[in-house]
């Protein structure tokens, strides 16, 4: 379904694989919600707010629930994914292709990851500027792990490169709602 690899600078690295560490704390999901608006969500995080899934095996459904038939399967743990609705142990996620489904509370995981959407390898820069020197490439629909962002650009690690890329290369730092939500 992806393809995570990372190209650095010297010698050239090819990446096959990801791994994210774990966070106990959500990593910080939620950090920058303001108190009232973590009073009206059930989970008592913001919503939208971005997420990456958990497992290698995520059964995305048609409604918050089990008895709800399950339209496809995600096979990408680190994926991630907004929640843009919740119930106490159903999340409404959109993904960067734009679809819009439901899965369980135990399926995501507040660690914040990235995938690259740009139309070729993405420059990891050791500045977050244009001119900055590249510390490696983020190949097309590779994930890495977010950090921070800062104006246009958001600090990123990947297969032990670190660097900044232009957020307008990445999907899942983005403002606001990123998918269409269907209406029923």
């Amino acid at each position: 379904m992806r393809q995570t690899a990372i190209w650095a600078s010297a010698p050239i690295l090819m990446a096959a694989s990801l791994a994210l560490g774990g966070c106990g704390d959500h990593g910080g999901e939620g950090k920058d919600c303001p108190a009232a608006l973590k009073a009206k969500t059930p989970s008592g995080f913001c919503v939208p707010r971005y997420v990456s899934l958990k497992r290698d095996e995520v059964f995305a459904r048609k409604g918050p629930g089990k008895d709800y038939d399950a339209l496809f399967v995600y096979h990408a743990k680190g994926l991630p994914v907004q929640i843009i609705q919740e119930t106490t142990d159903w999340r409404r996620i959109c993904d960067s292709d734009g679809q819009v489904i439901w899965v369980h509370r135990q399926m995501v995981d507040g660690r914040r990851t990235v995938i690259a959407t740009a139309a070729q390898p993405a420059p990891i820069r050791k500045a977050p500027k244009a001119t900055a020197a590249p510390a490696g490439f983020l190949n097309v629909k590779a994930l890495a792990s977010l950090d921070h962002c800062k104006g246009d650009w958001c600090k990123v690690s990947v297969a032990g490169v670190s660097g900044w890329v232009a957020k307008a290369d990445v999907w899942g730092a983005g403002e606001g709602v990123q998918c269409k939500i269907p209406t029923p």
